[in-house]
């Protein structure tokens, strides 16, 4: 006799999912992963932060699967139980049986599932998930026939679990380009529907578009406070919403009657969260707020485990990924962490309340000078990419650190040692906007003590106004470093004032005055023995020399440069020399010289300054053998570099004649609109597919002429165009309304055909094709 009955009503139901009674937007993407890992899995858990939209796909997830399980899918809602003793219980009552006598109502529950077919969601089960693992492990492994789809803010952390972390929707940039393409996202479309519902009528305009995508981006993706702020549509306007989400948690506060409690508002969703945090959890998600655009665990432990060990400390952040707290992603090998915005606000407001969140900041500040220096000290050494790349991806806590210096009375040697140390890693990457933002502000701070860094930021700020023409100010800058120098009265400071002297005069078109003055710099800065300093006078001087037509002696300052850089397998100086011996080339007519010269500079490094640097006079190479249209493409790739670092041929008047030359030669055999389009061609290009094209890719294998096009299917030709526009995989996939696997397929096919091995050759293949094809037409 079965030890469990089922009312008769029950029997005639297979599941209880409810219906939709709102559209379901977007997550196309994660439908498709979440149905085929659930096709090698009994267990299946949807992670992620509240109000991300879990349940809302795992109800759907659950519907297109119902009709694999005979008896029905089942969705157990946990969220406003509480107490585990009572979850089989509770889940038998869902189930409609009953115990007979005083049976134990899990043996209930698989005594009634050994036999059937059926799927289980558990949803909600963060605050429950010890007792959740328990009773889906017993489930599991007595009901063959039964198959669990569980949502918790964590993983239930069992065997056989495939875990999923549900992301954000899909987010436009603040400032949205285009208006076309904003409907794409799925953000914007939710906010969209849910806004009609409340106004009808409501549509995406010109008006109110930079509203939305501003309250979708703001709002980090998350579909719970997005409906909050559609609702708020009721009485404001889209731009009145956007203006008030600097108060977000008493802004959002309009959930339906019919969510539940902890969802009714941002604020309850967050702190359902919290409160499932420990307190060193709590503790440490508000000192993790301190940081900007994310952290590596190496800063997690110096800035906010000074009471915990490192062990301890990674336990921790462990915990938080696990709880949805933090987002853990992993590039190229490195492993970093990020709070969304909602979270970090959240964790700032418990954070300052503990007053010690200005002592928090001096951790932060102390850390990131620390990381700045060790950078400078490795800067000549085949450690200096990985201290570009870092550098590159700690910018917001280093400018954070950076604004906290000057901003705190007393601390303005922190700010003028950080921006000396970070001038190589701005001139590396071309940022020079950010380069002279900083130093300007380090300047201005009221502590004027005899700091010694204080002279390295006036000779670089110095030289950030002569590259854009502002030679007074320079000047100005350069008397007030031999000040402080003289007063100094050491070698370092002394030799930092004439190189920024020395440099200035180059810009004015003093060379000889100019080589002097740098000739002195670079000799003090060999009695100091400061090698990146030695290394920084021989470049300044090869490109005075090199403009003064002292041609050999620029030879010999860029061939000693090259010999303390290639051994130590340094990448900028190395680079800027072979550069500038391009240049002595292009000077003597050794044309196939400046071009083997400029080709290998751009191989070693192509950031923006140095690409720029060698692109512009590729394109005079170009010209001079009469390629007039590979010149005018680029010339403009040129442009762009130019554009990006704030100045054409950084602010070096002597050698825009060449420039000149080129373009007007190159103009007059094309015609204005043939070279006008060529020029726009390369303008447009993407950083990679312009150094990829300099640097002759296109033409480099089989298939990189146009005639060989129709070994490309017409969907092959698409992601070609695409990938040319610089668009992801992802972003390929949205476009074309297909997978992203499919997309990934289609690239790889493209790369195989064409014998690529990057999507920079499609791109420059892609542009090249499209110029013969007009040159043809």
């Amino acid at each position: 006799m079965a030890s469990v009955v089922r009312s008769e009503a029950d029997q005639r139901v297979v599941g209880n999912l409810p219906l939709e009674l709102t559209s379901f937007v977007g997550r196309r993407r994660e439908l498709a992963e979440a149905r085929r890992l659930f096709e090698s899995s009994r267990l299946l858990t949807l992670t992620g932060i509240g109000g991300v939209g879990k349940t809302r796909l795992a109800i759907r997830l659950a519907s297109a699967l119902q009709r694999v399980f005979r008896d029905g899918a089942w969705l157990v809602e946990l969220g406003e139980q509480t107490d585990p003793e009572l979850l089989e219980d509770y889940v038998a009552v869902i189930l409609g049986v009953r115990p007979v006598s005083s049976s134990d109502p899990l043996h209930t529950v698989i005594d009634y599932c050994s036999d059937r077919s059926l799927l289980l969601v558990l949803d909600n089960c963060e605050h429950l998930v010890d007792a959740v693992a328990l009773f889906a492990g017993a489930i599991l492994r007595r009901c063959a026939g039964v198959k669990i789809l569980a949502t918790s803010r964590e993983s239930l952390g069992m065997g056989g679990e495939v875990t999923m972390r549900v992301p954000s929707l899909t987010t436009p940039q603040q400032q949205p380009r285009e208006f076309e393409g904003l409907a794409q996202y799925e953000s914007v479309s939710l906010f969209t529907e849910r806004a009609a519902s409340v106004v009808p009528g409501f549509t995406l305009t010109e008006e109110n578009k930079r509203a939305v995508a501003h309250i979708c981006h703001d709002l980090d993706g998350l579909p719970l406070p997005i409906e909050l702020a559609a609702a708020r549509l009721r009485g404001m306007s889209a731009e009145q919403i956007m203006d008030r989400l600097s108060d977000r948690y008493r802004l959002l506060t309009s959930g339906g009657r019919d969510v539940p409690s902890r969802q009714q508002t941002l604020r309850l969703s967050i702190d359902w969260s919290y409160d499932l945090c420990s307190p060193p959890e709590q503790q440490l998600w508000g000192r993790l707020t301190v940081f900007s655009g994310g952290f590596e665990l190496d800063a997690a432990e110096g800035v906010c485990g000074q009471d915990s060990s490192s062990t301890e400390v990674l336990d921790l952040v462990t915990a938080l990924v696990e709880k949805s707290i933090l987002i853990r992603e992993e590039i190229d090998g490195t492993v970093r962490y990020h709070l969304l915005d909602l979270l970090r606000e959240y964790g700032r407001e418990k954070a300052e309340f503990s007053n010690d969140y200005v002592e928090l900041r001096r951790r932060q500040r102390d850390w990131f000078e620390a990381l700045v220096v060790r950078a400078e000290a490795e800067w000549i050494s085949d450690r200096q990419a990985a201290w570009i790349a870092r550098l590159g991806r700690e910018q917001h806590n280093v400018y954070d650190a950076l604004e906290f210096s000057i901003s705190t009375a007393g601390e303005a040697r922190s700010a003028t040692r950080m921006v000396g140390a970070l001038y190589r890693f701005w001139l590396s990457g071309g940022l020079l906007v950010q380069a002279r933002y900083w130093t300007d502000r380090a300047l201005n701070t009221e502590d004027r003590e005899l700091d010694p860094f204080r002279v390295d930021v006036l000779a670089i700020d110095a030289v950030n106004h002569a590259m854009q023409g502002e030679l007074e100010r320079a000047q100005a800058l350069v008397d007030e470093s031999w000040l402080l120098a003289n007063a100094l009265a050491d070698v370092r400071s002394r030799g930092l004032a004439a190189w920024g002297d020395g440099y200035v005069d180059t810009f004015r078109g003093n060379f000889d005055t100019a080589t002097a003055k740098l000739e002195s710099a670079l000799t003090l800065f060999r009695l100091d023995e400061n090698l990146l300093h030695v290394v920084i006078g021989l470049d300044t001087l090869g490109i005075a020399y090199f403009l003064s037509g002292a041609l050999d002696r620029s030879v010999e300052c860029n061939e000693e440069t090259l010999a303390i850089t290639v051994p130590a397998n340094e990448v900028m100086f190395q680079a800027f020399a072979l550069g500038t011996l391009g240049l002595v080339g292009w000077l003597r007519g050794e044309l196939d010289d400046a071009r083997d010269y400029l080709t290998r500079s751009l191989r070693i490094l192509d950031a923006p300054m140095n690409s720029a640097w060698c692109i512009e006079p590729l394109a005079w190479i170009a010209a001079a053998q009469r390629d007039w249209k590979n010149s005018a493409v680029l010339l403009g790739a040129a442009a762009m570099y130019w554009q990006k670092v704030g100045g054409r041929l950084a602010g070096l008047p002597g050698l825009s004649p060449h420039h000149d030359t080129a373009a007007e030669t190159a103009r007059r055999a094309m015609g204005k609109s043939a070279f006008d389009k060529s020029f726009r061609n390369g303008f447009v290009m993407s950083e990679g597919e312009a150094v990829a094209y300099a640097l002759d890719e296109r033409r480099s294998v089989p298939g990189s002429s146009s005639t060989e096009a129709p070994h490309l299917t017409r969907r092959e030709q698409q992601v070609a165009e695409l990938v040319a526009r610089g668009l992801t995989n992802r972003a390929i996939a949205e476009h074309l309304v297909i997978s992203l696997r499919t997309a990934q397929g289609h690239v790889e096919h493209v790369l195989t055909k064409l014998g690529f091995t990057s999507r920079a050759q499609i791109a420059a293949w892609f542009v090249s094709t499209e110029q013969e094809t007009d040159s043809r037409g």
